[in-house]
């Protein structure tokens, strides 16, 4: 979670490497996703760490901004659930619970719900954890590091054995291999 202003900055900077971004800066209109990871940042800086009146006020009118565009592409995220290192490949259709809480170096495809069967009962997701297309992540499971989540796959028990792969309905081991060549660890090429 972003505590400070170093915070804010580091995971700006994990987004872009995990997202495979040469410039500094997303093009307009060319890179609408990195924007909105960059957008998601800011609110969660503002909110965790500018309570001064214009701090607020600022927050606010991200928050509004913010709203429009998870509108615009498709999302439904709440604040604080992802570590440093996100990469989100599509836009459309991905809802993630605000109380989730997903590791570093998250890789997710499109078309994925982490939800809860119950407010107290979400899912905890690792780190450099891959998630495939498709997949929904339900209830009160924990999702080890280094873990694949193959295309439709349903999550609904805790995958304990790190660096595995899985998929099928509902989700179970195939293979021994994991997420390793399926995302950037970013967190490991910058240190804080």
């Amino acid at each position: 979670m972003i505590q400070s202003k170093k915070d804010y900055l580091y995971y700006l900077e994990c987004d872009r490497l995990a997202l495979r971004k040469t410039t500094k800066r997303p093009r307009y209109k060319h890179d609408i996703i990195w924007t909105f990871e960059r957008l998601l940042r800011k609110c969660e800086y503002y909110e965790n760490c500018r309570h001064d009146i214009i701090g607020r006020l600022y927050g606010k009118w991200l928050k509004y901004r913010y709203v429009c565009l998870s509108q615009k592409l498709g999302f439904s995220i709440g604040f604080n659930t992802f570590g440093p290192g996100l990469c989100m490949e599509h836009y459309g259709n991905i809802v993630i619970n605000e109380q989730a809480r997903i590791g570093s170096n998250c890789h997710i495809m499109g078309s994925v719900v982490i939800g809860s069967t119950d407010d107290d009962k979400v899912p905890a997701i690792g780190d450099n954890v891959f998630i495939g297309f498709g997949v929904a992540i339900i209830g009160d499971v924990v999702v080890a590091d280094g873990v694949a989540i193959g295309a439709n796959a349903t999550v609904c028990k805790s995958i304990t054995t790190p660096n595995v792969t899985v998929g099928g309905v509902p989700a179970k081991v195939i293979s021994e291999k994991g997420s390793e060549g399926y995302l950037v660890k970013a967190t490991e090429m910058i240190k804080l």
